[in-house]
């Protein structure tokens, strides 16, 4: 955008879910408060605005197989850009997508590395597969080769158990943790059951994804801890059908797996309840398609989520915990535009008027 070029969005601008403000301009790409002087080429965006919409457990450059082209890996980025989410935490992908840095077409990525899961106890082509003596090396790999993140895979079937089990044992966990922690990065794990919560809170663990197999002996641990859960509800809906799969081969899981998914929307209320720090994702990329930012905050409202703290789980609340500014002075304009106001109705979310993305007009 040129120097005389200049976008005024003019409106309800939800700077914060309390601060509410009737314009903000664009120059340059950077947010401001204060009207320019000699602006030129003024172009006007009316509605309510927002920052750009956070997925926080999301794969660009994975599908259901494994890593995907660069033409796929595109397509999946656009999908999510179109729906309003300009800001990615990739939870795990075998693919480089450093390209898309790049484009300031496409949303900007916070990327965990690649998963590191226990062998033979992961989707397959997915995760670097290893032992747990070399789990510390792999999380030291990993977090040099993401922005701030490392994923464990925590639990997984274990098929002489025929059920979920935790991955990895507890010296590991604490000694892979606290490598990761002094190379500067956080750490998150993929954790359906019960089993490894503990340790991997205690262990010092900053987030755990999916944690449907919170208790009230493990709640009030993440509470106090502070460690975060994204829950990936419109995932969890898929634990039936994976259930009906496995049945024949394993009964116990399949069980496992259902208790797990109709107790669901009670876990993360209760979790929200306590005070758990609750965030946005959808784990798109793996078997569920990319955009479906607005159908996971819903769920979230289901669960019992009162509608402001779920578009804040997604918005403000999200790029603070994530370290990346929303709607501040001199932020890069990452925003969304809607008809009405997300406040009162979430489902608002699932059909924005217009997405600016570093400042360019997109749709």
């Amino acid at each position: 955008m040129s120097d005389h070029m200049v976008l005024r969005l003019k409106g309800r601008v939800l700077v914060g879910p309390e601060d509410v403000r009737d314009e903000l301009w664009v120059v340059d790409g950077r947010i401001t408060y204060h009207r320019p002087l000699a602006a030129k080429d003024v172009q006007t965006v009316s509605g309510w605005v927002l920052p750009g919409l956070v997925d926080a457990h999301c794969h660009v450059g994975l599908d259901r197989h494994g890593p995907v082209d660069d033409a796929t890996s595109e397509k999946q980025a656009l999908d999510d850009r179109d729906a309003g989410t300009l800001l990615i935490r990739d939870a795990g992908s075998p693919s480089d997508t450093r390209w898309i840095d790049d484009r300031e077409d496409l949303p900007k990525i916070i990327r965990a590395g690649r998963h590191i899961a226990r062998t033979r106890r992961y989707i397959r082509n997915y995760a670097h597969e290893i032992e747990p003596v070399d789990l510390v090396a792999y999380v030291a790999r990993e977090a040099r080769r993401g922005d701030g993140w490392v994923k464990l895979v925590g639990d997984w079937i274990d098929r002489d158990a025929g059920d979920l089990t935790a991955c990895w044992p507890r010296d590991a966990v604490e000694a892979a943790i606290a490598e990761a922690h002094r190379l500067g990065a956080r750490v998150t794990a993929h954790c359906f059951a019960e089993d490894s919560l503990r340790d991997l809170v205690e262990a010092g663990i900053d987030c755990v994804e999916h944690a449907t197999g919170l208790t009230e002996d493990t709640i009030p641990l993440f509470a106090e801890r502070g460690v975060a859960i994204v829950p990936t509800l419109v995932n969890i809906a898929t634990f039936p059908a994976m259930a009906d799969g496995g049945e024949a081969k394993f009964p116990i899981w399949s069980a496992h797996m259902r208790r797990l998914y109709e107790r669901r929307y009670d876990t993360v209320r209760s979790a929200y309840d306590a005070g758990v720090p609750i965030f946005v994702g959808t784990d798109a990329g793996g078997s569920l398609p990319h955009g479906l930012v607005a159908a996971e905050v819903g769920e979230l409202v289901k669960a019992g989520i009162p509608p402001l703290e779920a578009l804040s789980a997604t918005t403000w609340g999200a790029r603070a915990w994530l370290g990346r500014p929303a709607l501040e002075e001199g932020a890069p304009a990452d925003l969304v535009v809607y008809d009405e106001d997300p406040r009162a109705d979430t489902r608002v979310l699932a059909a924005p008027r217009g997405v600016i993305l570093n400042g360019r007009v997109i749709g």
